[in-house]
C-alpha cells in the first residue's frame, strides 16, 4: 500500500538533502595556531615600596615623572621630613633622658648593694649590744648598783657618826680645862662644821640612794628593755625591708634598662625612617609609576596618590626602577587551551601594532605550571628585539606560535563530525551511493578543522552538513 508523504515534508527532506556537501579527503597540511597579546616587562626590576618601621606620613615633595629616563643618584622621590625631625630631636632628649636614668640607677643599684650588708650588720650588732647590756644590767649591773648605793649611804652614816663622835670627844676633853684656849675653840669649830657638813652629805646621800633605787633603776631597766625590744624590732624590719629594697632597685635598674633600650630602638627605627624621606636611582635606567611585579604592571588603587601634596602608600609597590642594563621580554597570561598547548622552548613570533612588518622572533622560557587567581597561566617568553625601534617597558605586542603542525594529515571539517556514545563518527559516502557513519579517532583541532588519526582515507568521500 503506498503512502501518501504530505508535500511540505518533501521540501524539507529535500531541502535537507540540497545543504550537504561532499568532501574527498586529502592530505593536507594541519596546523594549530594560538594568538595571544603579552606586555614588554623587565627580566629585572626593582620595586620601590615603602616599608617604615615607625613612621607613617610620607607626604611628597618630589615625583620624578612616570617613564623618566634617570641617571644614577638621580632623585627618584623626596618626601617631607619636618615632623619626623621634630620627632628625632624628640627621641634624641628622651634617649638621653633615660641614659642618664639608667646610669643613676646602675650607681644607686651598686650603692645600695654595697651599703645594705653594712647597713644589716649595724642593725644586728645593735640588737646585739642592746641585749646583751639588758641581760648584764638584769643579772648584775643592777644588784651592784644598789649596793653601790646602800654602802655609799652606810658609809655616809659612818662618817656622821664618827665626827659626832670626835666632837663629843674633845668637847668632853676640852670641857675638864676651867679655861678654853683660843686654839681649842677654832678646833671645836672646825669640828662642828665636819659633822654639820657629814649631816649634809648623809642627807644627799639618802636622796641619792632612795632616786636610784626607786627611779634611776626602774629608768634605766625600762630603758634598756626598750632598746632591746626596739632594735630587734628594727633587725627584723631591716632584715625584711633592705633585701627587698635591693630587689626593688635592681628591678628600678631593670626598668630603666628596658627604657633606653626601647628609646635607643625608637630613635634607631626613626633614624631608619628618615632616610626613607629620599629615594635615589642605584643606576641609569626608567623610572615607572605602578607597579611590576610577578609579570603584571599594575597602577594600583593608589594612583590617585602620586603627586605632589600626596601620601605614598605604605608596604606597597608605587613605583619601579628598571635598570637600563636589563632585558625586556614579553610575559602572557593564558587560558587553559593556549597554556595546555604549549611546549618548552616553542618558538613564535610578536607583532607590534603600528609595526607589523617587523620580525619579531621568540622562544617560549618558562609556562607556570600551576594557574593564577583569575584562573590563567604566566607563560615568559624570550625575545630578539630588532635594533630599529626601541621598545619601552609595559608596551603591548601580539605573540603568535605554531602549537602543532602536520604536513600531510588528514583533516576534515569539525562540522562533519558526530559525537555518539561510541565516539567520534563521520558519514561516509559508499561506491553504490549510499552513506555509511563510520568511527574515527580525532587528534587536535583548530578554528573549524580536526584532525583525523584513524578511520578515514586519502579519496574517501565524507558527507558535510
Amino acid at each position: 500500500m503506498a503512502r501518501f508523504i504530505p508535500q511540505h515534508l518533501v521540501v524539507v527532506l529535500l531541502s535537507g538533502f540540497a545543504q550537504a556537501s561532499e568532501l574527498t579527503v586529502q592530505p593536507t597540511l594541519f596546523f594549530t595556531e594560538q594568538t595571544f597579546g603579552a606586555t614588554a616587562i623587565p627580566n629585572k626590576a626593582t620595586p620601590i615600596r615603602l616599608a617604615p618601621k615607625t613612621w607613617t606620613d610620607f607626604e611628597f615633595t618630589h615625583l620624578a615623572a612616570h617613564g623618566s629616563k634617570v641617571a644614577a643618584g638621580e632623585v627618584l622621590a623626596t618626601f617631607d621630613s619636618e615632623d619626623i625631625d621634630k620627632k628625632l630631636t624628640d627621641a634624641g632628649r628622651a634617649l638621653a633622658t633615660s641614659e642618664l636614668t639608667h646610669a643613676q640607677a646602675e650607681l644607686d643599684f651598686a650603692n645600695l648593694t654595697e651599703t645594705v650588708p653594712l647597713k644589716l650588720d649595724g642593725l644586728r650588732r645593735a640588737a646585739r649590744n642592746a641585749k646583751e647590756e639588758n641581760q648584764y644590767f638584769t643579772t648584775t649591773r643592777r644588784r651592784a648598783a644598789e649596793e653601790q648605793a646602800a654602802h655609799a649611804l652606810k658609809r655616809a652614816k659612818e662618817t656622821l657618826e664618827n665626827q659626832h663622835e670626835e666632837l663629843r670627844q674633845l668637847t668632853k676633853m676640852y670641857a675638864a680645862d676651867d679655861l678654853v684656849e683660843e686654839t681649842e675653840e677654832i678646833i671645836l669649830t672646825r669640828q662642828r662644821d665636819a659633822v654639820a657638813h657629814a649631816e649634809f652629805a648623809l642627807h644627799m646621800e639618802q636622796l641619792d640612794y632612795d632616786r636610784t633605787l626607786k627611779v634611776a633603776l626602774p629608768r634605766e631597766a625600762e630603758t634598756l628593755a626598750a632598746s632591746e625590744h626596739e632594735t630587734a624590732l628594727a633587725l627584723a624590719k631591716g632584715e625584711a625591708d633592705w633585701p627587698r629594697q635591693l630587689k626593688l632597685q635592681k628591678i628600678q635598674l631593670e626598668a630603666a634598662a628596658t627604657a633606653m633600650a626601647r628609646d635607643k630602638e625608637a630613635l634607631a627605627k626613626l633614624q631608619a625612617d628618615r632616610k626613607l624621606c629620599e629615594i635615589v636611582a642605584p643606576a641609569a635606567g626608567w623610572f615607572y609609576h605602578g607597579s611590576i611585579e610577578d609579570g603584571r604592571w599594575s597602577s594600583g588603587e593608589w594612583v590617585k596618590t602620586l603627586m605632589l601634596g600626596g601620601n605614598a602608600p605604605l608596604k606597597h609597590s608605587f613605583a619601579t626602577f628598571i635598570p637600563a642594563s636589563t632585558k625586556l621580554g614579553l610575559t602572557a597570561f593564558v587560558d587553559d587551551a593556549a597554556a595546555h598547548s604549549l611546549t618548552p622552548e616553542l618558538k613564535g613570533r610578536a607583532s607590534l601594532a603600528g609595526r607589523e612588518e617587523l620580525d619579531i622572533s621568540l622562544k617560549l622560557s618558562k609556562l607556570a605550571e600551576a594557574p593564577e587567581i583569575d584562573g590563567r597561566y604566566r607563560a615568559s617568553f624570550e625575545v630578539n628585539w630588532p635594533a630599529a625601534i626601541a621598545i619601552a617597558p609595559g608596551s603591548s605586542a601580539e605573540v603568535s606560535l605554531i602549537t602543532y603542525q602536520q604536513a600531510a594529515a588528514i583533516a576534515v571539517p569539525t562540522k562533519a563530525l558526530t559525537f555518539t556514545p561510541a565516539g567520534w563518527t563521520a558519514e561516509v559516502k559508499l561506491a553504490d551511493g549510499k552513506t555509511e557513519r563510520r568511527p574515527v579517532k580525532r587528534g587536535r583541532a583548530n578554528k573549524n578543522t580536526s584532525e583525523i588519526l584513524s578511520g578515514l582515507e586519502a579519496g574517501q568521500v565524507i558527507l558535510i552538513p
